[in-house]
C-alpha cells in the first residue's frame, strides 16, 4: 500500500513538470526568460498509509498474536466482571436459581392438574407448592424424630469407638502414654480459652446465617410460584425486549434450555431416589442405625454430581464403623461402591441421555466455581447452570446460518 502510493505520486509530480515545460517559449524567442520550475509539494502522508508502513515492518505472527491477545483482554474482563457482579448478588441470585430448578422439577405437576383436573393455574400451583412443602416438611420431621430417638445409643457407640482408638494409641506402635493424652486435652482446652471470643462470634454468625436462611427461603416460595404461574408471559416479554433480529434463535435457544433443565432435574431426583433406595436397603439389610436418616443424606447429597455422592457414601461408613464395627464398615462401602458404579455406569447414561450429557472435567470444574462462589448451594446449582447453557449455545451455533422466525418463545415454559 506505501509503495503504490509512492509510484503514482512520482508519476504525478513527472506529468506535472511535462505540462509546464510545453508552455516554456523556445530558446530563440526575443522574449525568452528563465523560468524555474516549481513543483507542487507533495501532500502529508495519511495515517492509514503511516500504519500500513509500520505494519509492514511488523512481523506477520506477531500482528496476529496482538490481535488475538487484545481480545482475549476484552474477553477476561468481561468474565471478571460477570463473576463480580455474581459475588455481590448471590444473595439474590442463588434463591432465584434454586427457585427455577424448583419450578422445572414442579411444572409438568401444575400442567397435569390443568390438564386433567382443569384448575386454574394459581390454584394449581398453590396445590403443587403446599403438597411440596408438606412431603418435605414430613420427611424432615421424621429425621429429625429418628436422629433425636437414636442419639442416646450413637453417643453411646461413638464415645467406645473413641476409647476403642485411645487404647490403641496406647498399646499400638505410636505407644502413647497417659501424660501426653493429658498434655491434649490441656492443649485443646487452652484453645478454646485463646478462641472463645472467635467462637461466640460463629455463633452471632450462625444466628444472622439462620435468619438469612429463612428470607432466602421465603423469597424462593414466592419466586417459584410466580416463576410456576407466568413463567411463559415473563419469558415473553423477556424475548421481546431483543432485537427482532435475535428474538428467533435466542427464543429457540431458551426453550432448548429449558427443555435441558427440566430432563435434567427430572433425571437427578429419579437417580438420587434409586441410590438412597439402595443404600438404605443396605443399611437397614445389616442393622445400622438411622438408615432412614442416611438414606435422606443420601438423597439430598446426590444433587451435587460425584461429590455429593461420595461425601454422603463416607458418612454412611463412618456411622456403620462407629456402630457396628469394622466388618459392618466394610460391607456398607461395598454397597456404596456398587450403588456408585450402578450410577456412573448405567443410570447415568440411561436416565440423563446425550441432550445433558456434560464432560466430566466440565461437571468438575463447574463445581468448584460454585464452591468458591457460593458454597454448597452454588456447587447444587453449577452443573444445571452448564448444561443448560451447553444446550443454548450449540441451538444458537445450529440457527447461525437459519434464522427462526420473529416471536417464537419457549413453549415448554410453565404455564
Amino acid at each position: 500500500m506505501g509503495q503504490f502510493e509512492h509510484v503514482r505520486e512520482n508519476i504525478r509530480r513527472a506529468y506535472t513538470a511535462m505540462r509546464i515545460a510545453r508552455e516554456l517559449p523556445p530558446a530563440d524567442h526575443p522574449e525568452h526568460t528563465v523560468r524555474l520550475i516549481e513543483l507542487p509539494p507533495s501532500p502529508p502522508p495519511t495515517p492509514s498509509s503511516v500504519s500500513s508502513r509500520d505494519d509492514e515492518d511488523v512481523p506477520r505472527g506477531l500482528r496476529i498474536a496482538t490481535a488475538w491477545s487484545w481480545r482475549l483482554l476484552v474477553l477476561a474482563a468481561a468474565a471478571a466482571l460477570v463473576l463480580w457482579l455474581v459475588g455481590r448478588l448471590k444473595d439474590i441470585l442463588i434463591p432465584l436459581s434454586i427457585a427455577l430448578l424448583l419450578s422445572a422439577l414442579l411444572a409438568p405437576s401444575v400442567g397435569w392438574l390443568r390438564r386433567t383436573v382443569r384448575l386454574p393455574r394459581s390454584l394449581a400451583v398453590a396445590v403443587v407448592l403446599i403438597t411440596g412443602i408438606a412431603a418435605v416438611g414430613g420427611v424432615l420431621t421424621l429425621v429429625v424424630t429418628q436422629f433425636v430417638n437414636s442419639f442416646p445409643d450413637l453417643s453411646k457407640n461413638a464415645t467406645e469407638g473413641i476409647r476403642t482408638i485411645q487404647n490403641s494409641l496406647r498399646s499400638g506402635p505410636l505407644r502413647l502414654s497417659n501424660a501426653q493424652f493429658n498434655g491434649v486435652a490441656d492443649a485443646a482446652q487452652r484453645w478454646l480459652d485463646t478462641h472463645r471470643d472467635v467462637l461466640t462470634a460463629g455463633a452471632l454468625t450462625t444466628a444472622t446465617t439462620a435468619v438469612d436462611v429463612v428470607a432466602s427461603a421465603l423469597l424462593v416460595l414466592f419466586t417459584t410460584f410466580f416463576f410456576l404461574r407466568d413463567g411463559r408471559r415473563i419469558w415473553q416479554f423477556l424475548v421481546g425486549l431483543l432485537p427482532s433480529v435475535a428474538r428467533g434463535p435466542l427464543g429457540a435457544a431458551g426453550e432448548a434450555g429449558w427443555a435441558t433443565l427440566v430432563s435434567y432435574v427430572r433425571a437427578t431426583v429419579l437417580v438420587a431416589f434409586i441410590d438412597a433406595l439402595g443404600i438404605g436397603l443396605a443399611l437397614m439389610f445389616l442393622r445400622v442405625q438411622l438408615a432412614f436418616p442416611l438414606a435422606a443424606l443420601v438423597f439430598l447429597a446426590a444433587f451435587v454430581p460425584i461429590v455429593g455422592a461420595t461425601v454422603s457414601g463416607a458418612v454412611a461408613v463412618l456411622v456403620a464403623l462407629v456402630t457396628k464395627g469394622w466388618v459392618t464398615a466394610l460391607l456398607v462401602l461395598a454397597a456404596v461402591i456398587l450403588i456408585q458404579q450402578l450410577e456412573g455406569h448405567i443410570l447415568q447414561p440411561l436416565i440423563m441421555g446425550r441432550a445433558v450429557a456434560i464432560h466430566p472435567l466440565a461437571v468438575i470444574v463447574a463445581i468448584a466455581t460454585g464452591l468458591v462462589l457460593a458454597g454448597i448451594i452454588g456447587a447444587l446449582i453449577a452443573v444445571p447452570l452448564v448444561a443448560v447453557l451447553n444446550t443454548g449455545i450449540r441451538r444458537l451455533i445450529s440457527h447461525h446460518h437459519r434464522p427462526q422466525p420473529d416471536g417464537v418463545v419457549m413453549s415448554s415454559m410453565p404455564s
